[in-house]
């Protein structure tokens, strides 16, 4: 991990542009600062927010990762650890779109948690979104725009056992996306979550194996019989199904819709 934040210009973009109402790219002449947008999720966001014409800032503490995305979007990218809080500080707050996608997992039962482990899940994955909503929030609210999204999960409403700094973060990240939501609505900035099941990236992978370690039993089981066992469609999401979705609520047709939590889970939470 990196000690502090860095940005590295890449590609073309850098300038801003008056937004354009309506037409195929309706962010075009907005930023968007994507966390974790090396890989998985944050990758498939940047790529849907470029090609919604957003300028993007793709953060990471890959920095090769970042790079790659970034030229692919003509974006830049900013090298970040996002468990320092004083990394996370030295953001530029020029921001109109913030995805708030950042994470990692530990599975272990409670007794053996690490509480290091523990206090870094929350960092990154609580803590860095609200400094980073702190940051940004008066350029939005100055210019009467801006659009928040913040990747939860099927974990910010309902638990899993073995996963309590997970599930403790995603259902905090809830609860700040609302308060979010009621704060900048008289402002023009909308706040809300993007909830999935378990999505083919490589924190599932991880989980699997973790699971599959943890019970005894094989990774295949592990997606039969464990991830999918509560979801209605047996399948993982694509990243870019997820993408979608946050793509949609940064467009001007979803500019009634804030506070929500917007669920993605083949069924999972309607039983």
């Amino acid at each position: 991990m990196t000690a502090a934040g860095s940005r590295e210009p890449l590609g073309e973009g850098r300038g801003r542009r008056e937004p354009v109402v309506g037409g195929s790219r309706p962010l075009d002449g907005r930023r968007a600062l994507v966390t974790g947008g090396a890989s998985g999720i944050g990758r498939a966001c940047a790529r849907r927010l470029g090609d919604l014409g957003a300028t993007l800032v793709v953060a990471d503490r890959d920095a090769e990762g970042a790079a790659a995305v970034a030229a692919e979007v003509g974006g830049e990218t900013w090298v970040v650890d996002l468990a320092d809080p004083r990394a996370v500080q030295e953001v530029d707050p020029d921001v109109d779109v913030l995805v708030n996608n950042a994470g990692f997992q530990h599975v272990a039962p409670l007794p053996t948690f690490p509480p290091e482990t523990f206090h870094e899940i929350i960092a990154v994955m609580l803590e860095a979104p609200f400094l980073l909503c702190r940051a940004v929030l008066p350029h939005m609210y100055e210019r009467g725009w801006g659009r928040i999204v913040h990747v939860s999960s099927v974990h910010g409403l309902r638990a899993s056992p073995f996963k309590s700094a997970y599930v403790a973060a995603k259902h905090g990240l809830e609860g700040l996306s609302k308060v979010v939501a009621l704060e900048g609505a008289a402002r023009g900035v909308t706040s809300n979550t993007v909830c999935p099941a378990y999505v083919r990236t490589p924190l599932v992978e991880g989980q699997i194996a973790a699971q599959a370690r943890l019970h005894g039993v094989s990774e295949e089981e592990v997606v039969a019989n464990v991830l999918l066992e509560a979801s209605a469609i047996k399948r993982l999401v694509e990243p870019a199904e997820v993408a979608a979705m946050v793509g949609y609520l940064c467009s001007p047709e979803a500019g009634f819709i804030t506070g929500a939590s917007m669920v993605i889970d083949g069924g999972w939470t309607a039983r």
